[in-house]
């Protein structure tokens, strides 16, 4: 098994889809998506395993898909919100998080469930 595949969580729904090619996807590193009208981040955190989040950010619904990946912080380009790249938690100001998405490697693909609502928190 390959390093990202041992790091990205197993899900637990059983609606996922094709997110990106497995390749595309680096340590340290953010992937902005969309599957359909969802705007999907992914962020590698450092020291930590891959990670889907909502790409809106909570303050004014502004996409963060512009949005600053400084490895343990993302931050949103419109207002400067910043969230931990390991929980989506709201680092400034608190009090808001990110929604998570569970994700999967299935081949040389990364799977995302949009449909797993009552399992988002990890």
């Amino acid at each position: 098994m390959e390093q990202n595949e041992s790091l990205i969580q197993e899900g637990r729904g059983v609606s996922y889809q094709t997110l990106c090619k497995k390749s595309m996807l680096f340590p340290g590193e953010m992937l902005p998506c969309k599957l359909g009208s969802t705007e999907i981040v992914v962020l590698w955190p450092e020291r930590g395993r891959p990670r889907a989040f909502d790409a809106r950010c909570p303050h004014e619904d502004v996409s963060l898909l512009q949005g600053v990946f400084e490895g343990n912080t993302l931050i949103c380009s419109a207002h400067g919100w910043v969230f931990d790249s390991h929980s989506g938690e709201g680092l400034s100001p608190t009090g808001c998080e990110l929604r998570e998405y569970p994700i999967r490697v299935a081949g040389e693909h990364i799977e995302v469930d949009l449909d797993d609502e009552d399992e988002l928190q990890v």
